[in-house]
């Protein structure tokens, strides 16, 4: 996808400290972090949003959360993670590419601000 960062490090024409990756998925560091563990889990094909989400592509988002997991337990996150995704603008979406940001190491509150 043009014009895609993410996109861009699947290519390797932007770096990244990558945590995983295999054929369909890659997760790495967020470049700003707000908790101690913050990373992200994408899938290298580019979906747009989770509103992008269909029959075709939903089997790597099911790996997504499978990666996850592993990442979570891999970083002894034992007490608990978060998982965020956001879709579209208005739910502050910013990079055009389905991803899950991963979330650990301190406490959070429900609802976020």
């Amino acid at each position: 996808m043009e014009d895609c960062v993410f996109c861009d490090i699947v290519n390797r024409e932007l770096k990244a400290k990558v945590l995983y990756e295999n054929e369909r998925v890659m997760a790495f560091y967020d470049l700003v972090s707000v908790a101690p563990v913050h990373f992200l889990v994408i899938s290298k094909t580019h979906i747009v949003a989770a509103k992008a989400i269909d029959k075709e592509n939903s089997g790597v988002v099911a790996e997504i959360f499978e990666v996850i997991a592993e990442l979570a337990k891999k970083l002894e996150l034992v007490d608990g993670f978060r998982v965020v995704t956001n879709s579209g603008k208005l739910a502050g979406q910013t990079v055009k590419h389905l991803h899950f940001h991963v979330l650990g190491g301190r406490v959070f509150e429900w609802p976020p601000g």
